[in-house]
């Protein structure tokens, strides 16, 4: 059995470490350069070579992997590698049940941007997009309930937060995918009462199935080892991008309402988040 190392000295860091931090800063520049690129198309409306919208695809790619590599810094990859996955698809088979019978989001069709389809009905880039929301908005949970890690029902109230996190998420999503991209387009209904087309249901749905889901994730993230680490702000960086880049499209295409509650729920959450964060 080798001493503990002298006080004041740390043992050495492995390469397999060092590799490891060095291509977690190589995800986060290249995201944001690729958000710069996604924000500039869209602010200046550029023209750009190759297909549409690969931008944007290119955008969801490194924001899951960014997602992925961050949080394995505080649990093992297999643990993290479950919980996408249980995400991925739970997330993926609720969509492509709402895409053939309606429920629970409410009637709805995707558009031809969204092709390739995954068993000629799921677009392949959803389950992406429930890996980025869901454990980003647990991230940014964690840092808004930090102060009261400690109490005894501290994992219920990250559940319920990260689902609420995850419906407002949507409210902000919606517009931009179903109005400026027309990734997919809302049908009607028999109840008038709408968010910028899109049916309320979809949103207390989200925040639903996000319950089910982090019901089956939860115990994949749980730190087995618990050691204090400082508060991880990278979930709230990309969360914030997203509204920024929501806010700004809904403003360009004259969603007033849309934009003001992208700003004031980034403003909200940013108070919180970081108010914890500093706990």
């Amino acid at each position: 059995m080798q001493p503990p190392p002298p006080r004041g000295k740390q043992p050495a860091t492995s390469f397999a470490e060092k590799m490891a931090v060095w291509f977690h800063w190589l995800l986060i520049i290249l995201l944001a350069g690729s958000f710069a690129l996604v924000m500039a198309a869209q602010g200046l409306s550029l023209n750009l070579p190759g297909q549409p919208g690969w931008p944007e695809v290119l955008l969801l790619l490194l924001a899951t992997a960014g997602t992925i590599t961050a949080l394995t810094r505080q649990l093992p990859l297999q643990n993290v590698l479950l919980a996408a996955s249980v995400i991925a698809l739970l997330g993926g088979a609720a969509h492509a049940l709402g895409a053939t019978m309606g429920i629970p989001f409410g009637p709805f069709q995707f558009g031809t941007q969204t092709r390739p389809y995954l068993f000629q009905t799921l677009p392949w880039a959803l389950p992406l997009i429930w890996v980025v929301v869901i454990l980003n908005s647990r991230g940014v949970a964690r840092l808004i309930l930090r102060p009261w890690r400690k109490i005894r029902n501290y994992g219920f109230w990250l559940i319920g937060l990260t689902a609420a996190l995850t419906g407002l998420f949507d409210l902000a999503l919606d517009p931009f995918a179903a109005r400026v991209k027309h990734y997919w387009f809302w049908l009607p209904t028999k109840f008038p009462v709408t968010w910028q087309g899109a049916p309320l249901v979809n949103f207390f749905s989200w925040a639903a199935v996000s319950l089910l889901i982090l019901a089956f994730i939860t115990p994949a993230l749980i730190n087995k080892n618990p050691v204090r680490r400082k508060p991880d702000f990278h979930p709230l960086v990309l969360w914030l991008g997203a509204m920024l880049l929501f806010g700004l499209a809904s403003a360009m295409h004259g969603m007033r309402p849309a934009t003001a509650l992208d700003g004031a729920m980034a403003v909200l959450v940013t108070t919180f988040a970081v108010r914890g964060g500093k706990w």
